[in-house]
């Protein structure tokens, strides 16, 4: 049982103090949940280091939560995907184990690349943002971006002679993820901006791609065959690369979902 020190201060006195305390030092944690965990000390008979040590923990999570939190709203992911919830018996290209190494990050602690090839509905965007967000979640910042609509931000830039700096914040990212590579063509200056990104992150921080090309339809992007090699040896050394297949599961539950209503 924990014994209160006597300093002439009543329990409500008491609490009336960590309440004022909590607010002036901004630990909202500890004050909101002050109450259930003293009365949890007290049935548990915690010495009071192990109460302090609650108490502070307590804290510590909740802060490391809105930070997770903020990095994932930074990045600018457009829906929540997570690699729990993939589906890999619907895709047997995608091996569990190598999603499962990714997921630890030490690719992007080395400045590794990140390759995702396959067709709509396979399942390479959702290995994306899950992938980003689970570098979010240990401290990296991420940033995501349609490959689109970065190169039209570059080219803008470029335009207002502020190319520099948009190159620079894209570059100060731990790791950027770049989809839908390959829906459309970019012109040789579009391409050529869209190099100069890759360029600054090279061997330094991650780039993770996700494509319905295969390298080699990469021409019809990158119709400079060059700067289309170039680009390619850019995203792939010392890369992963994983091919979703081109079988849409999407697809394929759409339909089985019909099947089903129809038969029912």
């Amino acid at each position: 049982m924990i014994n209160q020190r006597h300093r002439g201060l009543t329990e409500q006195a008491a609490d009336a103090a960590v309440d004022t305390a909590c607010r002036v030092l901004r630990l909202p944690t500890l004050r909101a949940q002050y109450s259930a965990i003293a009365a949890g000390a007290e049935r548990d008979q915690m010495t009071y280091r192990g109460f302090l040590a609650e108490l502070l923990m307590a804290e510590c999570e909740e802060r490391n939560r809105r930070r997770s939190e903020r990095r994932i709203h930074a990045a600018g992911f457009p829906r929540q995907k997570w690699v729990k919830d993939f589906d890999f018996g619907a895709n047997p290209h995608v091996e569990p184990p190598v999603v499962q190494a990714l997921a630890t990050c030490d690719w992007i602690r080395k400045g590794h690349p990140l390759c995702l090839i396959g067709d709509s509905g396979t399942g390479k965007s959702h290995l994306l943002i899950a992938l980003g967000a689970e570098a979010a979640m240990a401290g990296f910042r991420v940033r995501y971006v349609l490959a689109a609509k970065l190169v039209n931000e570059l080219v803008e830039a470029a335009d207002d002679k502020q190319l520099n700096k948009t190159i620079a914040r894209y570059g100060r990212v731990d790791l950027l993820c770049i989809d839908e590579l390959g829906y459309m063509e970019l012109d040789r200056r579009g391409a050529e901006l869209l190099f100069q990104v890759l360029t600054e992150r090279e061997e330094k921080n991650s780039v993770a791609i996700a494509s319905n090309e295969s390298f080699s339809g990469w021409t019809k992007t990158f119709t400079d065959p060059r700067l289309c090699a170039a680009i390619v040896d850019r995203l792939t050394f010392n890369g992963t690369i994983i091919e979703t297949g081109t079988d849409s599961y999407r697809l394929a539950r759409t339909r089985s979902h019909q099947a089903a209503t129809a038969n029912g």
